[in-house]
C-alpha cells in the first residue's frame, strides 16, 4: 500500500491524544479557531483557486465558496465544539454480579476515522474539531473540486497542531492527528482497505459515493449523507405556514442534503397549491408536477414542468422540486416509503392525531412537524457541529456529533473470582 506510513503515522499519533486533557485539547481547538480567523486571506485565496475552475452555475458552487462570513460560522462551530462536555470517560452501565464481580462500562474514542467528501471544505474543520475533541485521530479524503482549499485548511491546522506539541513538551509531534489523503481515486481505495489502520470509515456526498463506499469497503461504515427529502402538507395544513415552510426548506440552500425535494400535497389543497409555492418562485424554483398538480399550477407559475417517475426519489440538489398529489395521509406515507431515504421527511398539519401518525410511521432518522427539514444539522441540533447525518440504523441515526464518534469499552474488577 503507497500509503500505509501514512495510516500508520494516524495510528500511532492516535495513542498520543490520549495524554492529552480535554483542557489542552479545548485550548487547542481555540487556537486552531483563533488561526482560522487571523488567516481567513490565504484560505480564502487557495478557495479561490478551486472556485475558479468551476461553473458559477453548478448548484455545487455554492457549497464549495467559502466566504469571509462562513470562515467566522466555522470558527464559532469550533469554539462551540471545544465548550462541550468530553464525551469520553462517561459510565454509560455499572453493575455488581453475584460473584462479586464488579463492572463498568465506559465511553471511549474509536481511535482513527476515515472521512471521504466531496466539495464541502467547511467538512475539514468539522470532522477535525469533533475528531480532535473525541479523543480520534482522522484521515481526509476530499473531493478534487476542493484540493486547494483542504490541504490549506490542513497546513494550517498542522501549524497549531505542531506548536502545542512543544508547548505541552510532547514527546512526539500532534501533527498525525490529521491527515489529507491525495484527491485520487487510487487513495479512496486505499482508505477502504486500510484494516487495521482505520477503525471507522464515514462518505459524506451523493448516492454514488455513498453506494460505491458501502459495497467497497472492508473496514467499518456509517452511511451518511444522501437525502431524498419530502414534505407532506395535509388537508388541515396551514397555508402561511406551510409557504414559510417549504420556501425555507427548498431554497436556504439547495446544495445540502436536508433541501426539500418533494412536496406532497393533499388533493383537497390543490385550489391553494398556487399560493402554496408563491415563495420558491422568487427564486425561480423548476416544478415537476403530477397531472393534478399541474393543472392546479398551469398559468398560474412560470417554470412547471411535467413530472415523470423519475422526478420522485430524486435528490435534486438544485433550484428543482417534484409535486406529488395524494388523497389521504396513507398515500403520502406509502409515497415516502416507496421513495423517501431515511434522512428526514416533514408533515405540516394542525391536526395532532394526524401529525402523530406520520411521526410514527415515517422510517427516517428524523421526523418533522410544522417545522422545515433545513433543521437537520449538528449545530441546529446544539451537538455544537456535524460528522454527518446517518441514514442507517445500526449505531447512530441523525446528526453524528461528539458521543456518535465514540465506542465504549467494558472495565471488570474482582478479587481473584475463578469461573467454573
Amino acid at each position: 500500500m503507497q500509503l500505509k506510513d501514512t495510516f500508520e503515522s494516524v495510528k500511532k499519533a492516535s495513542k498520543s491524544l490520549a495524554l492529552l486533557s480535554d483542557g489542552q485539547r479545548n485550548e487547542i481547538l481555540n487556537a486552531v479557531a483563533d488561526a482560522i480567523i487571523a488567516s481567513q486571506e490565504r484560505i480564502l485565496k487557495a478557495n479561490g483557486q478551486d472556485l475558479a475552475k468551476m461553473d458559477k452555475s453548478n448548484p455545487l458552487y455554492d457549497r464549495l465558496q467559502l466566504t469571509g462570513s462562513r470562515l467566522e460560522g466555522i470558527a464559532a462551530d469550533m469554539r462551540n465544539v471545544a465548550t462541550l462536555p468530553s464525551p469520553l470517560g462517561h459510565v454509560t452501565k455499572q453493575k455488581t454480579l453475584p460473584n462479586g464481580l464488579r463492572l463498568c462500562r465506559v465511553s471511549v474514542p474509536f481511535g482513527v476515522i476515515g472521512m471521504i467528501y466531496e466539495a464541502r471544505p467547511n467538512v475539514t474543520f468539522d470532522v477535525f474539531s469533533l475528531c480532535f475533541k473525541s479523543g480520534n485521530a482522522c484521515v481526509l479524503k476530499g473531493g478534487k473540486d476542493a484540493d486547494c482549499s483542504n490541504r490549506e485548511e490542513v497546513a494550517l491546522i498542522h501549524e497549531v497542531l505542531e506548536k502545542y506539541s512543544s508547548l505541552f513538551n510532547l514527546h512526539s509531534s500532534l501533527k498525525d492527528v490529521v491527515a489529507l489523503l491525495p484527491a485520487t481515486h487510487e487513495a479512496t481505495g486505499e482508505m477502504l482497505n486500510a484494516v487495521g489502520y482505520i477503525d471507522l470509515c464515514i462518505p459524506r456526498g451523493g448516492r454514488r459515493l455513498i453506494d460505491f463506499v458501502r459495497d467497497t469497503a472492508r473496514v467499518p461504515v456509517i452511511e451518511t449523507g444522501a437525502g431524498v427529502v419530502n414534505t407532506y402538507f395535509d388537508k388541515d395544513g396551514n397555508l402561511e405556514m406551510g409557504k414559510a415552510i417549504i420556501n425555507n426548506a427548498k431554497t436556504r440552500r439547495v446544495s445540502v442534503c436536508n433541501a426539500l425535494d418533494c412536496l406532497l400535497v393533499h388533493q383537497d389543497r390543490l385550489a391553494d397549491l398556487g399560493e402554496l409555492v408563491e415563495l420558491v418562485r422568487l427564486s425561480h424554483v423548476i416544478i415537476y408536477a403530477d397531472d393534478q398538480a399541474y393543472v392546479a399550477l398551469e398559468g398560474k407559475y412560470p417554470y412547471l414542468e411535467h413530472a415523470t417517475e423519475e422526478s420522485f426519489g430524486t435528490e435534486f440538489m438544485d433550484y428543482k422540486m417534484a409535486i406529488k398529489t395524494v388523497g389521504s395521509l396513507d398515500e403520502a406515507l406509502a409515497h415516502i416509503d416507496k421513495n423517501g431515504s431515511g434522512h428526514s421527511e416533514a408533515i405540516i398539519t394542525d391536526d395532532e392525531a394526524t401529525a402523530r401518525k406520520f411521526q410514527t410511521h415515517v422510517d427516517a432518522a428524523c421526523v418533522y412537524w410544522n417545522a422545515p427539514t433545513s433543521f437537520t444539522d449538528g449545530a441546529q441540533f446544539g451537538l455544537g457541529a456535524e460528522i454527518g447525518i446517518s441514514t442507517q440504523k445500526l449505531g447512530p441515526r441523525g446528526p453524528m456529533a461528539l458521543e456518535e464518534i465514540c465506542t465504549y469499552k467494558w472495565l471488570i474488577e474482582g478479587e481473584g473470582q475463578i469461573r467454573s
